[in-house]
């Protein structure tokens, strides 16, 4: 019983409180994980060696072994975490390019990212794309 009249006080406290205005401090935020600003999720794939040395949207030369990937809209330079939901596997990639290409896919990444969320044999996968960073950072012009 006394719990129970504890218990309606505070809720009755907590209803007749102000509502605060404050907003959440970012240096709340682990120091290591970004903060995320936008996500989707949907169905990635991955490109390899059939493009390795052609040029990107970009302007950058592909490397099937860099942390990259290619998005419809994203600005290139944006910094993503992209997460397979299979199995949790997460990374980080920097858009460099244009697509995917194919419908009801939101997200095309190298060869090194697709070996490192583990779906290589599959070819896809389910993911969840998190924009963690809009800076651009565009590649010096050879």
């Amino acid at each position: 019983m006394k719990r129970l009249v504890m218990g309606c006080a505070v809720i009755g406290l907590i209803a007749l409180s102000p509502r605060s205005e404050a907003r959440l401090s970012t240096t709340l935020a682990h120091p290591r994980l970004p903060l995320i600003l936008s996500q989707e999720i949907g169905l990635a794939s991955w490109y390899g060696h059939e493009l390795q040395g052609n040029l990107t949207a970009s302007g950058e030369i592909y490397d099937l072994n860099g942390l990259t990937a290619a998005h419809q809209t994203l600005p290139f330079g944006t910094i993503l975490r992209v997460t397979n939901l299979a199995n949790w596997k997460s990374i980080l990639l920097r858009v460099n390019d244009r697509g995917p290409h194919l419908a009801r896919r939101v997200l095309d990444v190298s060869w090194a990212a697709a070996k490192s969320l583990e779906f290589i044999d599959a070819g896809t996968a389910r993911v969840r794309v998190e924009v963690v960073a809009r800076t651009p950072c565009l590649p010096a012009k050879p």
